[in-house]
């Protein structure tokens, strides 16, 4: 076996090789991370100030929108950064750091969906048991496991990565680092971590997907014994916002992680990425707000006390 030089950095894919692109991908980029910021810390000021907000299920929301602001400036400011340099260059550790918070934001919002279905199963499935079930205690150890579970994923695959040398060809084709990216630049066997990956990200994954799926089939089952269509809608209502945020999340998921990246999907997996990375953080507050009347009435009050008061 040749000897091989281990590599110290790594080549990110450039999204646009004219300056005008760059300046109008630049211009979106930044807009999109600007609103995605202060939209999740504006439910997230409503969810602290509101009093009649202080309830298990916008306590999940508030949880939501930290997670969404945390993973969206995990990628897009090395993005604009990338933009404006015209480096779309990293170096290894910096790589290996920015897979491990992808990962963990990923993980978190993964257990923490799972955390918000099962709050909708209680409150439409027994009603009359919602503040004994979820109490503030209870909310407060959820949340506790959502994020500290959460790390079990990128701790293992970190350290799984110190056994594999990084020889290159040190490109990688997307914007940020991942898991996968890393393997593809390795000249050490990989199926030892693929199969854990496989093994842990499975186990824990899945678990939470089929926890989600379970809660909303008997959900589901709730609902359609409702005999009025307007108590159908009343109680499915109360749900539908965080069932969307679940569709676009295990959507992108799906897209970018099991279908097959070849170079006529190639494109296409990098819009997707875009819109999983920084289109989605954004997409979840806007989806609450215009869905949520409690949401839209706070923030009216809170925009009518502190703007308009004489």
């Amino acid at each position: 076996m040749k000897n091989q030089t281990a590599i110290s950095s790594v080549l990110l894919l450039s999204l646009s090789d004219t300056p005008r692109t760059i300046y109008l991908l630049f211009t979106i980029f930044l807009l999109i991370y600007l609103m995605t910021f202060l939209s999740n810390l504006l439910i997230i000021l409503l969810v602290v100030t509101c009093a009649h907000l202080h309830t298990p299920m916008y306590f999940f929301l508030g949880n939501l929108a930290f997670l969404d602001m945390s993973y969206s400036s995990v990628t897009a400011p090395r993005l604009l950064y990338d933009l404006t340099t015209h480096r779309w260059s990293m170096s290894l550790p910096d790589c290996i750091a920015q897979m491990f918070f992808v990962i963990y934001f990923g993980s978190t919002e993964v257990f923490l969906l799972s955390s918000m279905s099962y709050d909708r199963y209680v409150a439409i499935c027994w009603p009359l048991h919602y503040l004994q079930v979820m109490s503030w205690g209870r909310c407060t150890q959820m949340v506790t496991l959502v994020w500290s579970s959460a790390l079990i994923a990128p701790i293992i695959f970190t350290l799984c990565l110190r056994r594999l040398t990084f020889c290159g060809p040190n490109f990688i084709h997307n914007f940020f680092c991942d898991l996968p990216h890393l393997f593809q630049i390795s000249c050490t066997d990989t199926s030892i971590n693929v199969l854990v990956l496989i093994l842990v990200g499975g186990v824990l994954g899945i678990g939470a997907f089929v926890a989600t799926f379970y809660s909303y089939v008997r959900i589901f089952r709730t609902v359609m014994k409702i005999r009025t269509n307007d108590g159908k809608h009343k109680a499915f209502s109360t749900c539908t916002s965080h069932l969307t945020v679940v569709l676009i999340f295990y959507g992108s998921i799906t897209f970018i992680y099991f279908v097959p990246n070849t170079s006529n999907l190639l494109a296409l997996n990098q819009v997707i990425t875009v819109i999983y990375t920084l289109v989605t953080p954004l997409l979840n507050p806007l989806i609450y707000s215009l869905r949520n009347k409690d949401l839209k009435a706070a923030l009216q009050r809170t925009f009518h006390r502190h703007l308009l008061r004489p």
